[in-house]
């Protein structure tokens, strides 16, 4: 395949990305896609046969991006407090870019497939969560069962983006007013989790 060839399906790809994860547009057709990445659609279907597929792939390497990016936090030798405050700055990024990702990966989560995907990772949550429990044995964290710690830690960084255009509606707030609010968001988790 040929430079180009590759560029027309990263194209393809970083435009569906786009659609789904930064517009909400999960339903996008074929015809849309190549429309945002303006290609003619027969190439869409040349390079991925199918909406379906294309959906798969994008959504694929779009998780997996994220879990590396927070595998680099979650593996970094920082001290905890730190780690803790990049994970949340790089949660809140993250999802600021692709906030219709998380809701996505939530509905997706009912498919038995991915859940048994994620069942891998179960030993780099271990680690974390004897992390945590370390903490809280030195009195860094309040003790509870470090499972609630991270339960609570990802409900505060995760349902904000998920609720948002209710959010937004409620309090009478902009795209650009509700993102600086989830960027001051980021020091008030910190000092919720750590008093």
């Amino acid at each position: 395949m040929s430079t180009r060839e590759t560029g027309t399906e990263q194209l393809i790809k970083d435009t569906a990305k786009h659609l789904f994860f930064s517009e909400g547009k999960l339903h996008a057709t074929t015809q849309e896609i190549a429309d945002a990445a303006g290609v003619n659609r027969t190439l869409v279907n040349y390079y991925f046969r199918s909406r379906d597929i294309l959906f798969d792939q994008v959504f694929n390497e779009a998780q997996e991006g994220f879990v590396c990016t927070l595998d680099e936090v979650f593996d970094s030798k920082m001290p905890f407090k730190e780690k803790i405050r990049n994970l949340i700055s790089v949660f809140i990024k993250e999802t600021a870019q692709y906030p219709f990702r998380q809701l996505f990966i939530i509905t997706e989560m009912n498919r038995n497939e991915l859940i048994n995907a994620k069942k891998a990772r179960a030993k780099k949550v271990k680690v974390f969560l004897q992390e945590v429990q370390t903490e809280m044995d030195n009195g860094i964290v309040k003790k509870m069962d470090p499972r609630q710690f991270m339960l609570n830690l990802f409900s505060l960084m995760a349902h904000p983006f998920i609720t948002a255009p209710l959010n937004k509606a409620l309090f009478g707030m902009n795209d650009e007013e509700y993102a600086g609010l989830m960027e001051d968001r980021k020091q008030l988790i910190f000092e919720t989790i750590f008093p």
